[in-house]
């Protein structure tokens, strides 16, 4: 049988004490820094499920803030680009032609306007709502999905009255 003194005894327990202290911070730190970094802002994972979010493409001057004050920037400052460009055709207007235009376009993975298609309204009506997206200045960065650069959809009405 052997005898340890109680001294030697006593800083082994303290060792085996702070050492099992640091794995147990080690693993409280592992297990919160996983929780926090698993909700990504582009999606999420629960039971064997992936979401993924489509984020908006940052148009110039709102990158600051998170997805959701991003992309109402992204709608503010589209609305203004509308109005602020918009400019009823001459000949329209004289002739009284009214009409909702509904344009639908693409911001490309590039962060460029890329028009589909036009719908509504006269040929002049149509024109000047091609005008006025076209006029979008490309975005700081594309839409994303997952991480990765993707072209987002975009559908807006354009309502042309004369108030004649």
């Amino acid at each position: 049988m052997t005898i340890i003194p109680t001294r030697t005894l006593k800083v082994q327990l303290r060792y085996n004490y702070i050492t099992m202290m640091k794995n147990a911070l080690l693993i409280i730190t592992l297990f919160i820094s996983t929780s926090l970094l698993a909700q990504e802002e582009w999606g999420d994972v629960q039971k064997n499920t992936m979401t993924l979010k489509e984020l908006a493409p940052v148009w110039p001057g709102c990158e600051n803030g998170n997805a959701s004050q991003r992309d109402n920037c992204f709608k503010q400052k589209l609305a203004t680009h509308i109005a602020k460009n918009f400019k009823y055709p001459p000949s329209s207007y004289k002739n009284n032609e009214q009409g909702r235009v509904v344009i639908e376009f693409f911001i490309n993975e590039q962060g460029a306007v890329d028009i589909k298609n036009v719908t509504g309204g006269t040929a002049a009506l149509q024109e000047e709502a091609k005008r006025n997206i076209g006029l979008i200045p490309k975005m700081k960065k594309p839409g994303m999905m997952g991480g990765k650069p993707r072209a987002i959809k975009y559908t807006v009405p354009i309502t042309f009255k004369t108030g004649k």
